[in-house]
């Protein structure tokens, strides 16, 4: 089920034909999810709600081959590796992963073991992001382990991308209802080039009071007196964050030719997406994005052809009026992926009995229906 499927539609922008960041031609998702277990958390044993989510550019098969791309922090209480590399090179050169906050290690870790099998590969930083879902996942029992990236990698495809309580996003909270993984897309009018645009988010954050669905303010209209928050339910830990803490990673792709300084500009507009949702980039949420653009081919910088990486190659950009048209295709994009995160998350029981429920479509029909939507 997606917000589509409920009558919820978001803006003025055209989705693509799967509504999803693999309308980007080649790229691919892949999640490996992690649910077993009950009732009263005993660390290293469980109960376990956790994954792995990976987003490749260009397939795994092209891991190899750079994209150019750009990130931004809109809130920094969180982590994404391998930022700085992209930063000062402009190129992203390993599939994307999303995990727990404590499995972050592991995770990068297998990338590596993944991007630099055989002889012509001798080093990788990958990037690999994380929000927390020690709420409902036994998050210090570090069960994410290698193989799980690994298969995560070879599930990968195009196609429809299973959303809400998957991967990465198992064990995430949003706006105090079950959240996780959500993805929608955009194209652009083919006077502005027709490119694609795709966003996929992990979500894992934001007050129920605050949320907002194509401007309906419907986390006032169903309040936790209402679907309790696993926040406020008996068993929560003391360590655990406070309602509307928690992060969430957006992923941007789109085919259309960016330099590096354009894909950081994408980027920064997923924060705008998340706003519209009612995100607030708070003090304790981790709030980090990435765009990677594969409109421009780039052999990797040590090839037959350039083994010194003395190649000099051609690229092609963006004006600022198709620009502009992007921009409003990620905004749309990541706000659409965020909701679509909320409708096909299912109710789950964690650690010791903490539930977070699924935000009920009917009362989010009934809602956007008293507001003429």
């Amino acid at each position: 089920m997606r917000a589509r499927d409920l009558g919820v539609r978001f803006g003025l922008g055209t989705p693509g034909p799967l509504n999803a960041i693999t309308d980007v031609a080649g790229v691919t998702v892949g999640h490996t999810t992690l649910i077993r277990g009950e009732g009263p958390l005993v660390v290293g044993e469980g109960p376990v709600r956790t994954g792995v989510t990976v987003v490749c550019p260009r397939g795994y098969a092209d891991r190899r081959e750079p994209v150019f791309a750009g990130c931004h922090r809109l809130n920094g209480n969180g982590e994404l590796t391998g930022l700085e590399w992209v930063r000062e090179s402009g190129t992203l050169t390993t599939p994307v992963a999303i995990t727990n906050t404590h499995s972050v290690g592991v995770v990068r870790d297998a990338l590596v073991a993944a991007s630099v099998t055989g002889d012509d590969a001798t080093w990788s930083l990958p990037v690999v992001g994380e929000t927390y879902d020690g709420l409902l996942n036994d998050m210090n029992g570090f069960h994410v382990r290698a193989e799980h990236l690994h298969d995560a990698l070879a599930s990968a495809a195009g196609g429809p991308v299973a959303e809400g309580t998957v991967g990465g996003g198992t064990g995430m909270v949003c706006h105090e209802f079950k959240g996780g993984i959500g993805t929608a897309s955009r194209v652009i009018d083919a006077a502005a080039g027709g490119y694609t645009v795709g966003a996929l988010v992990q979500a894992n954050y934001g007050k129920r009071d605050w949320l907002r669905i194509d401007g309906v303010r419907v986390g006032e209209a169903i309040p936790t007196s209402e679907v309790p928050s696993p926040y406020e339910q008996v068993g929560r830990p003391r360590s655990a964050p406070s309602p509307g803490s928690g992060s969430i990673i957006v992923v941007v792709a789109t085919d259309a030719p960016l330099l590096p300084h354009q894909c950081e500009r994408l980027a920064q507009r997923a924060g705008l997406g998340i706003a519209r949702v009612g995100g607030t980039g708070g003090h304790t949420s981790g709030d980090l994005f990435i765009a990677f653009a594969t409109g421009n081919r780039l052999p990797s910088t040590v090839d037959d052809e350039h083994p010194s990486g003395l190649g000099t190659y051609e690229v092609r950009f963006v004006g600022d009026i198709v620009i502009d048209r992007l921009f409003d295709a990620t905004i749309e994009a990541t706000e659409e992926a965020i909701v679509n995160a909320l409708v096909a998350a299912t109710t789950v029981v964690g650690r010791d009995g903490l539930t977070a429920h699924a935000l009920p479509h009917d009362r989010l029909r009934e809602v956007m229906a008293a507001h003429g939507r």
